[in-house]
């Protein structure tokens, strides 16, 4: 095969994104994915206000901002009581020409963006093609990957591992996957149902230390995500049959629903030891896993490959100094860990694990926040916290 610029590992929303964006600075770029198309089993589905400035600058958002749907508002339910804590992101307004997250399943956002790379002559998305071996020097990188056709060769200056928490390229570096992961399972379900009628924000954070669920809207045919936790010793395989007792816990009544479709995960907090190996850059649920709660794990990746097209495209391109790719490693582990990590990690704990005491130390905490302008703001404002600076580009 041909050499190129960058080789891309991973056909997910972070690799894909990240080939775009480096496809647009002229960069040659390969993607290589091990499943033949993308996966579309229930996944993160949630762009936050201010991430949207950075897809409106790739050209992105108005297509996701068509397929998708704006929403404002949220929602915080005790399960025991049925009271429901409600905000909007209204005090966003003078901050932002996007005061609202946008949903829309990441296998939606991979669709828009494979029709994009479809129009640059030096991108390629080869799908069936798992990676089987890596290997680097001062001057490229070569994989090996596996085909229908047997085994072919892909070589290149740079390589990202953008595939997944059990990442193929991560486990060819050697790079630990520290952290931990959670004693439980988690069941992402698509379900036709009418909660709104209910007075649901279409975001609802439904607490609880055994029926504790994220609900959230995912189309305007009343298409919802909900996913809830369960025991590591039920049988996997039982998933199905235990969903209508699970639906009788959390809907609010017992009118008639369609399951679309689930799927069992199991969540971890977990960091590369790190990001940049030589000439392999690590992004995405490959570099960093979080539980999806508050949907900091897509915002984390995004924001990862946002910061990293420019530096990568003016290294691979237009040879600048490749210690801005350190810089790049360095903060996105930083902010992973001090900050992104962290907060799904309170955000679990606040829907899923809280028992009676700290649940209700919890509700006075968040009624008191929703009372106070000030305080609301500041919790809106998080999303930031997630982005990276500019690295410092030099020519060498």
């Amino acid at each position: 095969m041909p050499p190129q610029d960058v080789i891309v590992v991973g056909a997910g929303p972070v690799g894909l994104v990240t080939a775009y964006g480096l496809a647009r600075r002229g960069v040659s770029v390969t993607v290589l994915e091990a499943e033949d198309d993308v996966v579309d089993s229930p996944r993160a589905m949630v762009y936050h206000w201010a991430l949207l400035e950075d897809l409106e600058r790739l050209d992105l958002l108005a297509e996701i901002d068509r397929r998708g749907f704006r929403k404002d508002d949220y929602g915080y339910r005790v399960h025991t009581t049925g009271e429901m804590l409600t905000y909007t992101l209204d005090s966003l307004a003078d901050e932002t020409p996007f005061p609202y997250n946008i949903h829309l399943g990441q296998d939606a956002l991979c669709t828009i963006v494979l029709e994009r790379l479809k129009t640059f002559p030096h991108a390629t998305v080869r799908w069936g093609t798992p990676v089987t071996a890596l290997e680097q020097d001062a001057g490229g990188v070569r994989v090996t990957a596996r085909t229908s056709d047997g085994e072919e060769q892909h070589d290149a200056a740079w390589l990202i591992g953008s595939d997944g928490a059990r990442s193929t390229v991560r486990g060819l570096l050697a790079v630990p996957f520290q952290g931990m992961t959670w004693a439980q399972r988690f069941v992402a379900t698509n379900v036709f149902y009418d909660f709104a009628a209910h007075g649901y924000t279409r975001s609802v954070f439904l607490m609880d230390d055994v029926h504790g669920a994220v609900i959230a809207k995912i189309t305007d045919q009343d298409l919802w995500r909900v996913t809830y936790s369960e025991p590591l010793t039920e049988p996997e395989e039982r998933i199905g049959a235990r969903l209508p007792a699970q639906y009788a816990a959390i809907l609010p009544d017992d009118r008639a629903y369609e399951v679309e479709r689930y799927a069992p995960y199991r969540l971890h907090q977990r960091a590369a030891e790190r990001f940049r190996v030589g000439r392999v850059l690590l992004a995405g649920d490959a570099a960093h896993a979080t539980n999806p709660t508050g949907g900091f794990g897509l915002a984390s990746g995004l924001c990862g490959a946002f910061a990293l097209i420019d530096p990568l495209a003016s290294v691979a391109a237009h040879g600048a100094d490749p210690a801005c790719l350190d810089q790049w490693a360095d903060e996105r582990r930083r902010i992973f860990l001090e900050i992104a990590s962290p907060a799904a990690t309170r955000m679990k704990q606040t829907v899923y694990d809280a028992d009676a005491s700290a649940g209700h130390e919890t509700i006075e905490a968040l009624r008191r926040m929703i009372a106070d302008p000030a305080a609301l703001r500041e919790r809106l404002m998080f999303p930031t916290k997630l982005k990276s600076s500019t690295p410092a580009l030099s020519e060498r």
